[in-house]
């Protein structure tokens, strides 16, 4: 079954990606359909528990994380055994990633606005995933004809103006442009020639002095986050569930 996908519908050695990015994200929708019930006191499930201590699934995520990968490192790219590490890896992933917030802030923050970071993180490394899986290559190396890929100061310089284009759009406060730049040259470059967002390092450091250009940049953020964070907040309260609403905040006695 394997070897007939390998032939007719993916890449040949792309199989144990396709099955672990299957994986994950199932494993996440998963994960995610049966907290939220947990959360809404419906279904035969509840938290895990060794006597007081709530065991989150970060813990059998890692377990399954380490052991497919290594399983991955010495079953090769092919056969039976490459497929079922590639499953057990996409599960542990999923599963870690479900939780990353919780990993960020060392709290259990994963019905808190914070865990919103863990739909993010999930999301992006599924986008990600999937673009490697439709055989985009990192830096653009895919992009070279095979004079370009003889010439190795060419790949080179390359590589390296893309891997510096990612890292001026980060430094710009663009973090999922960064990390996208990185598969797709294209979109490095546009993040490292816009406006850097205000409180960013690059804004700290390079628009101190320069009023117009820190105007703009507070200006631009605002329509784009007034614009874009509504969309946004609802796909997130879809995909992982509504957070709860933060505690009213107790006035003090003067």
């Amino acid at each position: 079954m394997g070897q007939w996908l390998e032939r007719n519908i993916i890449e040949p050695g792309k199989l144990p990606l396709l099955l672990a990015l299957a994986a994950f994200v199932l494993t996440f929708v998963i994960t995610r359909v049966i907290t939220r019930m947990i959360r809404a006191g419906k279904g035969p499930f509840g938290n895990v528990k060794a006597g007081d201590l709530h065991i989150h699934h970060v813990v059998p995520g890692v377990i399954l994380t380490v052991v497919g990968g290594f399983a991955a490192v010495a079953g090769g790219r092919h056969g039976f055994g490459s497929a079922v590490a590639a499953v057990v890896f996409g599960i542990g992933a999923g599963l870690v990633l479900d939780e990353f917030a919780l990993i960020l802030h060392l709290d259990d923050v994963y019905w808190s606005e914070a865990g919103r970071q863990s739909v993010e993180v999930v999301v992006l490394t599924a986008a990600l995933v999937g673009l490697l899986l439709g055989g985009f290559s990192p830096f653009g190396v895919d992009d070279l004809d095979a004079d370009e890929q003889q010439n190795r100061a060419n790949l080179i310089s390359t590589v390296t103006a893309n891997f510096l284009f990612s890292l001026i759009a980060l430094s710009k406060g663009k973090a999922r442009i960064a990390v996208l730049g990185v598969v797709v040259p294209v979109i490095a470059l546009i993040g490292a020639i816009r406006l850097a967002r205000p409180g960013s390092p690059w804004a700290k450091r390079f628009y101190r002095r320069r009023h117009r250009a820190r105007a703009r940049s507070v200006l631009r953020a605002y329509h784009h986050d007034r614009r874009w964070s509504g969309p946004r907040r609802a796909v997130q309260d879809w995909i992982g569930g509504k957070p709860d609403p933060d505690p009213p905040r107790s006035l003090e006695h003067r």
